[in-house]
Parts: structure tokens; C-alpha cells; sequence
């Protein structure tokens, strides 16, 4: 009777896997046929010998503006449209908003066989903002965002007021916690398994710690779209390779060496720990998640301020939109 119910609980999952990838509305590689909340600006360039385009969105303030321009970065699993809420909130309390979408991902180019790495999206991501004529910025990087937004700003310092991070990767070295690299042959063939089924899982296991709200399903129709769609393998390659470069490419070491305002927004729930999973059993307690390597991380930049939302996740501005707002706010006030 206890192999019938395993077999059948295995052939159930199988079915519910099956019909969602068949559910799942094919949106393009690079999102083609998914509608953003606001309009989509493109900017062209060249990168690497060979063309390339960004989509972003750019919301002028409303009311009295501000002097002052936020840059919203966006996480691995998120595109800049993932933003709007927070975006618009912005722009409401007079500031104008950036928020791009990286070469890789959503929207924008993902060149065969392209080189990704931090370095390069912080360039483009700095000629995007010379083109858009911003001057200096406030930058808010979430997730793998946060490491891009930690380069940037290693990179170019005097172009950044002030750093934000919201529960931010690369904070610490899970290579060297005891995760085993993984070849982009290994990542493409997890890429290869990456459903709506997949993503859904994942995000309510680590971002939403175990719960699930039918707003998030939007999020995950977007993502999904995209391996549904007849070109999904330019996804899934662009994916791996961005995954080797969030394994090899924290910035751990490097956070002593921020010399602007910093402060790290921290869901206190997130389970998020990058590829923690691969590590074998006897290891995995050391690697990790983001709110452990923030805890440490806050008192190696010079002057940080953590601030933490205890009962809220990997995405907060997701999560808790309105709370969030104010959170993000106040770090930018402050």
C-alpha cells in the first residue's frame, strides 16, 4: 500500500508538472509578448564586438522633483517590470526612476555564447545612464542586482549618493562555504528542467518561506514564459551562464572598500542561500543564506546600516510592497 501511494504521489506530480508546462503561455526569449506596467525605452550599444539592446523603464517624478535619480537593479528570478510598485511610489514622492532590464535577461539581448559578468553590466549599465543624462544616482540592487550594484559602485564610486541592498547575493563566497562548482554543462542541463512548475516551487520554498499569494503568480507566468516559448534554449543558455557567473563572481572580499552610504534591507525569512543545495549533506550548514552573510557583512562596510524586516522574505518589495516603500524610503532619507 506505501509503494501504491509513492507511486502514485510520483505520477500525480508528474501530471501536475506536465500540465502546467502545457498551461504555461509562451512569451518569447526576450519577452516579447509580456506587457510591462509602464513604457519600454531601449538603449543600443555594442558589447563584446557585437550588438546589443537594453530595455528599461524611466518614470519621471511627479510633483515637486527631487534632485536626485533612483536606479532599481533586478534580481536573477525578477525583470525590471518586478519594480513597478516601488517604481511608482518613488516617483510619487518626487523622485525619478530607473530600472533596467540586464543584458541576459527579460527583455533585453542574450547574445550566443555572450560573456557575463559583473563588470560588463556595470558598464553598460553606466553608458545606459550617461544616455539617459541622470548624473549622480541612488542605487537599489535586489538579489543578484545586489552584487551588480555592489560592482557598480566599486567601480564608479563618485557616481553613487548612496548604496542600497535588498536582501543582496555575493555578500558571501558559497564556493568557498562548500558548495561544489558547477560547469555550464551541469547548469544547462538544470536549466533544461526549469518549468513553471520549478520556479514556483523554488520561490515559495526560499523567497516566501513556504507561503504563496495569488499576486505572485504573474511573476512566474513571466519567467516560465519565456523556456515555454520555441527559442526558450537561448534562455536557458543565457541562465546558465549567468548562474556561473553569480557562483565565481561575489563580492565578498571587496565590502570594505564601499565608501558611500550603504544600507542592507533584509528579509529575515529569506532561505535563499545560492546553490546550497549542490553541497553535500555534512556541508550545507555552512553555507550561508542572505540574512546570515548581511549579519556579517553590515560590519565589514565602513559605516552600514542594517535594517530588518523580520517576518518578510527573499523579495520584500514583492512581499510587502506598501511596507517596503516606506523601509526604502526612510534608508534613502537617511
Amino acid at each position: 500500500m506505501i509503494r501504491f501511494v509513492r507511486i502514485a504521489a510520483i505520477a500525480s506530480s508528474a501530471l501536475w508538472s506536465t500540465l502546467c508546462t502545457a498551461q504555461t503561455a509562451p512569451l518569447g526569449a526576450n519577452l516579447e509578448r509580456f506587457e510591462y506596467p509602464a513604457p519600454v525605452r531601449w538603449f543600443e550599444a555594442s558589447s563584446q564586438g557585437r550588438p546589443i539592446r537594453m530595455a528599461y523603464l524611466d518614470l519621471p517624478a511627479k510633483g515637486t522633483a527631487k534632485d536626485a535619480t533612483i536606479v532599481l537593479l533586478h534580481g536573477k528570478n525578477f525583470c525590471a517590470a518586478t519594480w513597478h510598485e516601488t517604481a511608482l511610489g518613488l516617483t510619487e514622492a518626487g523622485f525619478r526612476v530607473i530600472a533596467p532590464d540586464q543584458i541576459g535577461f527579460c527583455k533585453s539581448s542574450k547574445p550566443e555564447g555572450y560573456q557575463y559578468s559583473f563588470h560588463a553590466m556595470a558598464e553598460l549599465t553606466k553608458r545606459l545612464l550617461e544616455r539617459a543624462g541622470t548624473g549622480k544616482v541612488i542605487l537599489v540592487g535586489h538579489s543578484t542586482g545586489g552584487i551588480l550594484a555592489t560592482r557598480f559602485a566599486l567601480s564608479h564610486p563618485g557616481q553613487v549618493a548612496k548604496l542600497v541592498l535588498v536582501n543582496p547575493l555575493g555578500l558571501n563566497d558559497t564556493l568557498a562555504e562548500g558548495v561544489p562548482y558547477a560547469d555550464i554543462g551541469t547548469l544547462r542541463a538544470e536549466e533544461a528542467r526549469t518549468d513553471a512548475t520549478s520556479i514556483k516551487a523554488y520561490q515559495r520554498r526560499n523567497y516566501y518561506h513556504g507561503d504563496w499569494r495569488p499576486a505572485y503568480d504573474r511573476w512566474v507566468a513571466m519567467l516560465a514564459g519565456q523556456y515555454a516559448s520555441s527559442d526558450g534554449d537561448i534562455v536557458r543558455d543565457a541562465q546558465a551562464r549567468l548562474s556561473d557567473m553569480i557562483q565565481t563572481q561575489p563580492v565578498a572580499a571587496e565590502l570594505p572598500r564601499l565608501a558611500m552610504p550603504v544600507t542592507l534591507i533584509i528579509g529575515g525569512q529569506d532561505q535563499t542561500a545560492f546553490r546550497a543545495s549542490s553541497a553535500p549533506p555534512d556541508l550545507r550548514s555552512r553555507v550561508r543564506t542572505v540574512p546570515q552573510a548581511a549579519e556579517d557583512a553590515v560590519s565589514r562596510i565602513p559605516g552600514a546600516r542594517l535594517i530588518r524586516l523580520e517576518d518578510l522574505g527573499h523579495a520584500p518589495q514583492v512581499e510587502a510592497p506598501s511596507r517596503f516603500l516606506q523601509t526604502l524610503e526612510a534608508a534613502i532619507a537617511a
